[in-house]
């Protein structure tokens, strides 16, 4: 039996909900508690660059951490009243336009997997938005408070650690998308 075929005595215990709140439910089975998203869809990590080869970057406050961030444009699949069924290509053209104000023609699909294995059944799905186009300023939606930042790509591992020496919480799903962009090819 190979390694990745073990099954854990704790697959087949009882999960019980703990907490459920709007966005997320705590559960336990067995010994192991761990954080189940309400929106099945997951999460989108949109790897974006301007006609003018600049990594778009968006910054933010995380309550959670209590601390601004910087991060690639993200968002929930799904998280919308009316968007239930939305797939992750779709809610990425809406995140990319609501957070930066860009819109692309098209998304490639990178990569998915676990935001965080241990604590999360959360999905996250990274995306390349290709052949980008300014239509507004962003800013996110009526509840965030995000500003936008356009760095040069060359320059954005520099960039990103004068931001760290600042006090700035980097994401660190943002190097994951950084190494998309030079190693993954375009459709």
């Amino acid at each position: 039996m190979s390694r990745h075929s073990r099954i854990s005595p704790e697959d087949n215990e009882e999960t019980t909900t703990l907490f459920a709140g709007k966005w997320l439910t705590l559960k336990k089975r067995g010994r192991w508690e761990f954080v189940e998203r309400n929106s099945p869809g997951g999460a989108v990590i949109i790897v974006a660059v301007t006609p003018q080869d600049r990594v778009l970057f968006v910054e933010q406050y995380r309550m959670s951490i209590r601390s601004f961030t910087i991060e690639m444009p993200a968002g929930l699949v799904g998280d919308l009243e009316h968007a239930g069924d939305e797939n992750f290509e779709t809610a990425a053209c809406r995140e990319l336009i609501e957070e930066t104000g860009y819109t692309c023609a098209r998304v490639e699909h990178l990569h998915s997997g676990p935001s965080s294995a241990g604590m999360s059944t959360e999905m996250m799905h990274f995306v390349r938005a290709l052949d980008l186009r300014k239509v507004g300023d962003g800013g996110g939606d009526e509840s965030e408070d995000i500003v936008v930042h356009e760095v040069p790509r060359l320059e954005a591992g520099q960039w990103l650690r004068a931001k760290a020496a600042e006090g700035y919480s980097i994401d660190p799903k943002l190097f994951a998308g950084l190494w998309f962009l030079e190693h993954a090819p375009v459709d």
